[in-house]
């Protein structure tokens, strides 16, 4: 079974809940769709020295949050270079928005351009077991790739499975630091919501594993998108 027509997907969920996990599965599932990650074009831009990346950079290397007005136009830009913004092409974006005020501002440009995200769901999983994983989690810096000891451990201890390169445990990667995180998104999470909500988009799939919530999710894309 395939999409019938164009999804623009938006995944919400807490950290460490499996964003990026659940989207590389839905990529080798559903070939037409493409995916735009707000911290792999935060990561290139930084790599590359662009004036945003170094603006980026400054803001999180001082612990603080990139401006709304940056990363808005950080995706945008790159939805236009893409050629995404249309009504045909399906894509779904990963790590943002993140705020209310991020997803207002978003919404102006899809909407102009007639390519308004047409579902958002929420990955909901127990904040506990978020903890449990974060205190396993290792990763491979350069390309973002994520490891966890307890069920996806890289094939050679501490090394990243594609570079060989070594694996680095990042210093927020700690159930009290990331509490913190988590407090953050909840703050956060609910105006955004309701924000989708009222469009009639938002969806929620629940579970504490990959394996339980990603059927969930690839059976609503196909029973909203699919034949």
């Amino acid at each position: 079974m395939s999409l019938v027509r164009p999804l623009r997907l938006l995944l919400l969920g807490a950290p460490g809940s499996g964003k990026g996990t659940q989207t590389s599965r839905l990529l080798k599932q559903f070939p037409l769709i493409q995916s735009l990650s707000s911290g792999d074009i935060l990561r290139s831009q930084i790599a590359a020295g662009t004036d945003v990346g170094k603006l980026a950079s400054s803001y999180i290397k001082n612990g603080q949050l990139v401006p709304d007005a940056t990363m808005v136009s950080l995706i945008s830009n790159q939805l236009e270079q893409n050629s995404w913004l249309n009504k045909e092409t399906s894509w779904l974006l990963d790590g943002f928005p993140r705020t209310v005020e991020q997803a207002a501002a978003l919404n102006g440009v899809l909407e102009s351009a007639d390519a308004n995200l047409n579902l958002v769901v929420e990955l909901d999983v127990d904040q506990k077991v978020i903890l449990e994983r974060i205190e396993a989690r290792w990763v491979h810096l350069p390309s973002g790739r994520v490891y966890n000891l307890d069920y996806n451990p890289p094939k050679v201890p501490y090394k990243d499975d594609l570079t060989g390169d070594p694996l680095t445990k990042r210093e927020d990667d700690t159930a009290e630091v990331f509490q913190r995180r988590l407090d953050k998104y909840n703050q956060e999470i609910v105006p955004l919501k309701e924000f989708y909500d009222r469009r009639g988009i938002l969806s929620k799939v629940s579970g504490n594993t990959s394996d339980i919530i990603y059927p969930k999710l690839s059976q609503l894309l196909l029973d909203e998108f699919g034949h």
